[in-house]
């Protein structure tokens, strides 16, 4: 495979795409969870809320397993997988819909920090569509996490 892009470059940046990989599916998942089990005098607005947010998690979790497919590398599809490379915590039973809040915007938070941390990976490979996609999911994952902080101001 010649792309312009050296194998060992491929592998770094196919690796830290895996851990946002990760991250993106387990806030997926945490999000779905939120979705279902939300109680409380909130519920219409996040049971709406959550689902527009999985549900554009969803699309995101396959733009970056094609990344790293394009990039000539399988990408992680297994629960084993996501737990080993995920910084986000999974949920201690069913949390109250303010402690949902303030997850999500944790793991929101996370996903930013994973994808800021592959910018230096991709500018040094001059991988332009890396740079571009990590560019986009910041933009949702910073847009979401301050609007959900918005629901915790009092």
């Amino acid at each position: 495979m010649d792309i312009g892009i050296s194998a060992q470059d491929r592998a770094r940046i196919a690796e830290g795409l895996s851990r946002l990989l990760a991250d993106s599916y387990t806030l997926y998942l945490k999000t779905h969870f939120f979705h279902w089990n939300v109680t409380g005098p909130m519920f219409q607005t996040l049971h709406l809320m959550f689902e527009t947010q999985y549900n554009e998690l969803a699309l995101a979790v396959n733009q970056i397993a094609e990344r790293i497919r394009a990039l000539d590398h399988i990408a992680p599809g297994s629960y084993g997988d996501y737990a080993r490379l995920t910084s986000i915590a999974e949920s201690q039973g069913v949390p109250k819909a303010q402690d949902m809040i303030r997850e999500l915007v944790q793991g929101h938070e996370t996903v930013c920090r994973t994808a800021r941390s592959l910018f230096p990976l991709a500018d040094a490979a001059s991988d332009e569509p890396t740079a571009d996609l990590l560019t986009q999911r910041l933009q949702v994952h910073e847009k979401t996490a301050w609007m959900l902080r918005s629901l915790l101001e009092n």
